[in-house]
This record gives structure tokens, C-alpha cells and sequence, in this order.
């Protein structure tokens, strides 16, 4: 059982760091900022359910459920303010002017 926790602790760990470095790397693009935040509660999810089934407890799973309806959320949020900037800016970059096209 320990290699095997060992095995699924590292995946985990490489999700979420994969993630960090999505934003970090893509900070502009909202897309992959979105897409960064999903694979880290992925990351952080199954660390819950990992030690929720290692140590015999359901707590991390309900945990981890919790977790999954706020991440639901938070991207249906994020998909709204990313459709009202592409409509709005014609663009996915962050970085883009203050005053909207034609109103200015």
C-alpha cells in the first residue's frame, strides 16, 4: 500500500505543480489561468481522497466533494467573465486596455 501511496502522492504533486506553473507561465491568457486552477483543485482533490482511503476516513471525501462544488462555481464564473471579455475586448488577454473599443 505504501508504494502504491508513494506512486499517487508524486502524480498528485505533479498535477498541482503543473498548474502553478500553467499560471505562471500563461499569466495573460485567461483560458490556461482557468484551466491552471482546475488541474490544482485537481491536484489537491485527490490528496484528499488519497488519505481519506490510506487512513480509513471518509472526512476527505467529503472534503474533497465540497471542494468540487466550489470548483463548479468558480468555473462557471470564470467562463462568464471569460465570454463577456472575448465579447466585449475580442481578445482572451488579461492585459488589455482600460476604456472598451468605441467608447472612449
Amino acid at each position: 500500500m505504501n508504494l502504491s501511496l508513494n506512486i499517487f502522492l508524486v502524480l498528485s504533486s505533479f498535477i498541482f505543480l503543473s498548474g502553478v506553473l500553467g499560471i505562471i507561465l500563461h499569466k495573460r491568457n485567461l483560458l490556461i489561468v482557468l484551466v491552471s486552477i482546475e488541474l490544482m483543485l485537481l491536484g489537491v482533490n485527490l490528496n484528499f481522497i488519497l488519505f481519506s482511503v490510506y487512513l480509513d476516513d471518509m472526512l476527505g471525501q467529503l472534503f474533497a466533494l465540497y471542494v468540487l462544488t466550489v470548483a463548479a462555481a468558480e468555473s462557471a464564473i470564470g467562463l462568464a467573465i471569460f465570454t463577456v471579455l472575448y465579447k466585449d475586448q475580442q481578445t482572451i488577454l488579461l492585459e488589455v486596455e482600460l476604456v472598451p473599443r468605441g467608447r472612449g
